[in-house]
């Protein structure tokens, strides 16, 4: 394990204390004012609050102790469809040694440090004997506790189900890449050869290379050092297939280059440029990536020259709506994407959130 992963696991579990012991503190406040009025009925006089609080609070620490492993219990034997009998019995059990030891642990500790250790009458058993009438009263506070801990288990197996969900649409989507991009490259090399067989054959050397890139198993997001560097490789590979008819430019924030991005997110992007823009054009044209920070945001831009008369649109087409597909299951609501085309201009904008990764 290491370094990182062992302190991030020591702070998720800091955390989980520190929230147990301030739910308890709530607990323990909000059954101060009925224990205090109680008292001074059956004393018929004035009780200190704070005395009180006190004397509540240390009779919920064996709670405060014992919470985790109801809540790990709750957790191992989930509440499911077809799946009831097992769990509810395992902790009906537990709840009969739970509920009367905590029970009793807090109404000596009470004793001990409230009343300094002196027992009604001197009578240990008549505190026990208490204690243990006070655990029927005590069962609802150990099925509120074991309800809380099935619906945290319930809610971190959704969790994992959706996230489980979102990595295999993610991987369905980044397999749709490489064969569209594979299948278009291909088709401009083979009508390249009959002009020009040893451009084509340099294409297909820097084809081959680009595939060893995009056949590696990578991650879902890559540092944009990365992302560029392919797309660069990948824009000699159409400055070749385009001889003198494409200018590719980089415009790159020097602030931004660990910046974290979906890999492959800027080639479709790129590729959707050449082919509806430069291609189209007798001229060629030129295609602008710029990336930038703004704020909390990173902001990834394609624009491209387009032809004066464009054929008629039909969809976005696989590139676009792939990109659009990743961006939503990645970063859900934290992102935006936009595509504007005007008269002389088509501008493809990501905005995604920006952190650092090694």
């Amino acid at each position: 394990m290491s370094v990182g992963m062992a302190e991030a696991e020591g702070d998720t579990g800091l955390r989980a204390i520190l929230i147990v012991v301030a739910a308890w503190l709530l607990v323990a406040l909000a059954w101060t004012p009925p224990t205090i009025a109680v008292q001074q009925v059956a004393l018929k006089e004035h009780v200190r609050t704070l005395q009180v609080f006190a004397f509540v609070l240390i009779g919920f620490i064996p709670w405060m102790i014992a919470t985790p492993g109801i809540l790990r219990l709750a957790r191992r034997f989930p509440l499911s469809e077809g799946r009831v009998l097992v769990p509810l019995t395992v902790q009906a059990l537990a709840g009969l040694i739970i509920v009367p030891l905590v029970t009793v642990l807090g109404r000596v500790l009470a004793v001990l440090f409230i009343q300094d250790g002196r027992f009604p009458s001197g009578d240990v058993l008549s505190v026990l004997r208490a204690a243990l009438i006070t655990s029927f009263y005590s069962v609802p506070t150990y099925v509120a506790v074991v309800a809380i801990g099935q619906a945290l288990g319930y809610f971190a197996r959704y969790r994992l189900r959706e996230r489980l969900l979102a990595r295999a649409e993610l991987k369905a989507l980044q397999a749709q890449i490489n064969p569209h991009f594979l299948f278009n490259t291909l088709n401009a090399i083979s009508a390249l050869g009959y002009r020009d067989p040893a451009l084509a054959d340099q294409a297909l050397t820097r084809l081959a290379e680009l595939l060893r890139v995009t056949t590696k198993e990578q991650s879902q997001e890559i540092p944009l050092k990365d992302e560029i560097a392919f797309l660069r490789d990948y824009a000699e590979l159409q400055t070749i297939l385009m001889p003198d008819r494409l200018d590719v430019v980089f415009t790159i924030d020097n602030g931004t280059w660990s910046a974290a991005v979906p890999s492959m997110i800027l080639q479709p992007l790129v590729e959707n440029a050449i082919v509806h823009g430069a291609a189209k054009r007798s001229d060629g044209g030129r295609v602008e990536i710029s990336v930038a920070r703004d704020r909390d945001a990173l902001v990834l831009c394609v624009r491209n020259d387009v032809p004066p008369r464009p054929a008629a649109s039909r969809g976005e087409g696989i590139g676009l709506a792939n990109v659009r597909e990743r961006l939503r299951v990645l970063y859900g609501a934290a992102q935006d994407f936009a595509f504007e085309r005007g008269e002389v201009e088509a501008t493809t904008t990501i905005r995604i959130p920006r952190r650092e990764i090694a």
